[in-house]
């Protein structure tokens, strides 16, 4: 567990809300969230992956006396039970660790940020596995790429959109620039192709599959905020579509960005969480977004539904039986707060 010191490196810039052109809806969905039993740790920066009725999380940023710090924590949630329980350690910390479910409910984690000599934000590239009840790195990734979106769709791994080095430094928080980078990763043989490239380069979106689609939904760029934007990625014809973005949030008047979280359940999307940041204009600060929103694919169009009871960034989200689990995250803007709150919601009726 190495030590970091968290920078709010986007305060300066504003969260610029995204003109609505279609899906803007403002009668309610039926839903509504209940708590579950609580992570075993506080922990934000996180990501999850399914395996049956289990959910995995590992790593992320936790708060220790003097700052924060990098875990190398794993902790397994069992659905049936309300139940947590401590998995294998990471073999090193990490924060931003992308956890995805690949062929044969294998658990498998993809990069992140740890700490080197050249700082907290050093992109890392191993590719790990949990195998025989222990993490084992089986590879490297062809590039270093974090704060991105995994998937897994008909036996392959997509990782989309994040940040990656813009040069040969590898370390601050500024030596990492928005891509539009579209990776593909084969379990069965452990080789990387490469798919189209996102239409639009960001980073700390969220991500789903629903329908035989990869959707992709909010994220922020370092220049321009935070985006709404939907994505969907076709696999089959190898081609992305742009559908309706997410609402502006009618409480802040920001739109929903970065560190959101996404998942699919009872065919649509459900979408929560998230941070914004104020320009120092207006004081710097900023905030995190309470609202839930659901999309219909059959009509491009979002509902909001009933808020989130903790508003968290940076947290995991997976679906079981149609209940979306949310786990962990800040419940303030930036790296202060960490939760160890587990929320899930279940629409009504």
């Amino acid at each position: 567990m190495t030590s970091l010191t968290r920078r709010m490196m986007l305060a300066a810039t504003a969260a610029t809300p995204l003109t609505i052109v279609a899906g803007a809806a403002r009668a309610r969905a039926g839903g509504a969230w209940t708590a579950r039993a609580p992570m075993p740790a506080v922990a934000q920066e996180i990501y999850a992956a399914r395996q049956g009725p289990l959910i995995y999380t590992a790593g992320g940023l936790v708060g220790r006396p003097g700052g924060l710090f990098i875990n190398d924590d794993c902790f397994v949630y069992d659905a049936r039970r309300d139940e947590w329980t401590g998995g294998p350690r990471l073999p090193e910390p990490r924060h931003h660790l992308m956890l995805v479910d690949g062929p044969g409910d294998r658990i498998w984690g993809f990069g992140g940020y740890d700490r080197r000599d050249g700082g907290e934000w050093t992109a890392m590239t191993q590719v790990w596995v949990i195998d025989q009840g222990r993490w084992h790195e089986v590879g490297r990734m062809p590039s270093p790429l974090c704060e991105t979106v995994g998937l897994h769709h008909d036996g392959l791994i997509h990782l989309a959109t994040g940040r990656s080095p813009k040069g040969e430094a590898n370390g601050q928080w500024n030596d990492q620039g928005d891509v539009d980078t579209h990776l593909i990763f084969d379990p069965a043989d452990l080789k990387w192709t490469t798919g189209r490239p996102c239409p639009m380069a960001r980073n700390s979106a969220a991500g789903a599959v629903l329908d035989g689609a990869l959707w992709i939904a909010g994220g922020r760029t370092v220049t321009g905020g935070g985006t709404g934007r939907l994505d969907r990625y076709d696999p089959v014809a190898d081609r992305w579509d742009t559908l309706a973005p997410i609402p502006v949030s009618p409480r802040t008047g920001k739109q929903v960005g970065g560190g959101l979280a996404l998942a699919a359940a009872r065919g649509r999307l459900v979408a929560f969480g998230g941070e914004w940041f104020a320009p120092r204009s207006e004081g710097g600060g900023g905030g995190v977004f309470a609202e839930t929103w659901i999309y219909d694919p059959a009509r491009d169009a979002w509902t909001e539904s009933a808020p989130m009871t903790t508003p968290r960034h940076g947290l995991a989200a997976v679906t079981i039986d149609d209940v979306v689990y949310a786990l962990g995250g800040g419940e303030v803007v930036s790296g202060g707060a960490a939760s160890e709150r587990t929320e899930a919601f279940r629409f009504e009726g």
